[in-house]
């Protein structure tokens, strides 16, 4: 078996924290089953995403400060 390892941007691990808190919530709803699961991890993704952008939108840090 070959290990691949995986590198993230801090920005991309801030992502993944949130998708996997989002996707446990769906866990402990009840609402991912066996045969779902595929599905409401990408739709953890796309929240996540959603809620990263929602964000960048709405606040100026001080790197991004002219």
């Amino acid at each position: 078996m070959v290990k691949k390892h995986l590198t993230l941007q801090h920005s991309e691990s801030v992502v993944v924290q949130a998708a996997a808190q989002i996707y446990a919530a769906y866990i402990t709803s009840g609402r991912v089953t066996e045969e779902g699961n595929a599905h409401w991890m990408r739709q953890a993704i796309k929240e996540a995403i959603a809620i990263a952008r929602g964000v960048d939108d709405a606040v100026i840090s001080d790197g991004e400060m002219e």
